[in-house]
Order: structure tokens, then C-alpha cells, then sequence
């Protein structure tokens, strides 16, 4: 029982950081074209939590600085894709498009996608690492896992519907799709350790 105790207050204590994640993780996006430095500086934060070590409030910010020097060509590369997919979702919305429900679940589709290629991209962000190398690796890692690629998509998903009906909900479930983002890439690592053993 004690132990079942233990279990649920470190579970909740993990929520509690994710949330907590979250707003810094807003406060950095907020410009916008900071959006993957935050994502890398938010998901080292979780991991760095999660593996016992110190971190904190002036952790995230180090982190924050150091993935913007290298991140904002890369920044302005997703800036530059969000707008396309506003762009074609707004001729979309346009009457007598044909084939537009069609065009427009595509849309959503490729924006669910790219959304779970930036997610896993910034997982594997370190100070140093190059983001075409950590774009090509998360490229693989979402073809190669589904059912990972599944649970970040649907992550997307809920953080849309949760900011379409209140959009302050988007600075909790920030932090918890950082939180399922971290999980998805130690679920693989543990899977491939699990393979080398068999």
C-alpha cells in the first residue's frame, strides 16, 4: 500500500512539473519563432526532472538561450510552414472549393504530423546537436513508430480542441504534450534495450 502511495504522489508530482513546464513554455513561445527553442528547452527540463537530477526555472532559461542561438533559422522555417497550412485551411474555408472536405482532413492531417516531427525533434534536443540531424531522426522515428506517432498526433489533437474551447487550456496542455513527448522517446529507447536483449 505504502508503496502504491508513493507511486501516485511521484505520478502526480511528474503532473505537476509538466504543468508547471507548460507555462514557461508559453511565456517562451510567445514570440513565436522561439516556438522550437522552447519545445527543447521544455522537454530537456521534463527529462531532467524525471531522472532525478536538479533542475529549475534558471535550467529552462539556460537551456531556453542556448537552443535559440541555435535554433532560429529553424524557428522561422516553422513560422513559415504554420502560415502555408493557415493560408490553404483559409482558401479552404472559401465556398465552392471542390473536393474541400477532403483537402481540408489532409490539411489537418500534415499539421498533426509535422506538429509530432517538431515534438520528437525537440525530445532529442542537446546543447550542440544539429536540428536538420534532429529533424532527420525524428522523420524515421515516426515512420518506424506508430503507435508513437499516434499518441503525439492525438496530443495535437486534444491541445487544439482544448484551445479552441478555452484557450487558456493551451498553457497546461503545452506542458503535457512536453510530458508525452518525453515518454514516447524513452518508450522507444526502452523497446530497442528490450530488442538487444532478446
Amino acid at each position: 500500500m505504502a508503496r502504491r502511495r508513493q507511486a501516485f504522489g511521484e505520478g502526480f508530482a511528474l503532473l505537476a512539473e509538466c504543468l508547471l513546464t507548460g507555462v514557461w513554455l508559453v511565456l517562451a513561445a510567445l514570440p513565436v519563432v522561439t516556438l522550437p527553442a522552447a519545445l527543447a528547452a521544455a522537454a530537456r527540463h521534463v527529462a531532467a526532472y524525471v531522472d532525478g537530477e536538479s533542475t529549475g526555472w534558471g535550467g529552462f532559461w539556460a537551456d531556453f538561450r542556448i537552443a535559440w542561438r541555435e535554433s532560429w533559422r529553424t524557428g522561422l522555417t516553422v513560422v513559415g510552414a504554420a502560415l502555408l497550412l493557415a493560408l490553404n485551411l483559409l482558401v479552404l474555408a472559401q465556398e465552392g472549393v471542390p473536393g474541400r472536405p477532403g483537402f481540408a482532413l489532409a490539411t489537418f492531417v500534415v499539421a498533426g504530423l509535422a506538429a509530432a516531427v517538431l515534438l520528437r525533434a525537440a525530445a532529442a534536443w542537446a546543447p550542440g546537436a544539429r536540428w536538420r540531424s534532429l529533424f532527420a531522426g525524428a522523420l524515421a522515428e515516426t515512420r518506424g513508430d506508430a503507435s508513437g506517432t499516434g499518441i503525439l498526433v492525438g496530443g495535437v489533437a486534444v491541445l487544439a480542441v482544448c484551445a479552441w474551447m478555452l484557450w487558456l487550456l493551451v498553457v497546461p496542455m503545452s506542458g503535457c504534450l512536453i510530458g508525452a513527448a518525453v515518454a514516447v522517446r524513452r518508450r522507444r529507447f526502452a523497446r530497442e534495450a528490450e530488442d538487444r536483449e532478446v
